[in-house]
């Protein structure tokens, strides 16, 4: 955030873009913040904090907490769950690009909680047997190439505390199941690029997912198929492709061109 008295980029409101910068640093903080560590992590002065925070509790985006300390209010839910319905339309020329050069089924996928929801999906028109993930659908992330590819980027601590709270149940016969398993499949997941589910949510199904690089929130995206089609030889094609259209949606998500 700019200090006290900058002038705002060109074009731009510097009250708008302080209020914006503020609800970022609430969110950096987990949500909740004081007010003099709000205006210390800002670099503006306490008074011009207090009246841009007083501005955005009067319109619900921030609340005042009893301990006094401030929160990101009600209202931001509304745009957010708005938000998350439309990372399916904006990521969705990549995702159909993807399908058309690979043959197979394309889904994006977002960290929301403790679990996967299926946000977006393309399906290949060239084979008459397509995978089906409904979007909305929600998942565990331990079972999925989509889980494996977002955790593989979050630090192990948070991932160790996620799967403390949802455990990791079975979905098949090949999911896995031991935590240390999954650390050691989640460090082959950083080293070459890319997360394999083997049959671990559907049986007969193996996935192809890769993180989305960039994104303000959690995603990944990936391609699916059956078994027959999905062969070692496939995967190692489809990586790179893959990966350029990973970097292509998370420069949309960022609001730049790729």
């Amino acid at each position: 955030m700019k200090p006290e008295g900058a002038v705002p980029r060109s074009g731009g409101v510097q009250s708008l873009e302080r209020g914006f910068a503020i609800l970022d640093k609430m969110a950096d903080a987990g949500g909740v913040i004081s007010l003099s560590q709000l205006a210390s992590d800002a670099g503006l002065p306490l008074p011009t904090i207090h009246r841009l925070v007083r501005t955005l509790v009067d319109l619900g985006y921030v609340r005042q907490e009893a301990s006094r300390q401030y929160s990101l209010g009600p209202r931001l839910i509304r745009l957010g769950e708005t938000t998350s319905r439309m990372l399916g339309r904006w990521a969705r020329p990549y995702m159909e690009q993807l399908a058309q050069e690979l043959g197979e089924s394309v889904n994006l996928a977002m960290l929301d909680g403790d679990q996967v929801v299926y946000v977006g999906q393309v399906m290949a028109s060239q084979n008459s047997m397509r995978m089906f993930t409904e979007v909305g659908r929600r998942v565990y992330p331990h079972s999925t190439g989509v889980g494996k590819a977002i955790m593989a980027e979050l630090d192990p601590a948070d991932v160790r505390a996620l799967l403390s709270r949802t455990g990791m149940p079975a979905r098949t016969t090949h999911t896995i199941v031991d935590f240390d398993e999954l650390a050691e499949e989640l460090e082959r997941t950083r080293r070459r690029g890319y997360a394999l589910d083997e049959g671990e949510q559907e049986i007969g199904v193996r996935c192809i997912a890769v993180a989305v690089p960039g994104s303000p929130q959690p995603l990944a995206v990936s391609v699916s198929g059956p078994l027959t089609r999905m062969t070692d030889e496939f995967v190692a094609l489809a990586s790179e492709p893959l990966r350029r259209a990973a970097r292509a949606i998370g420069a949309e998500m960022r609001g730049a061109r790729p």
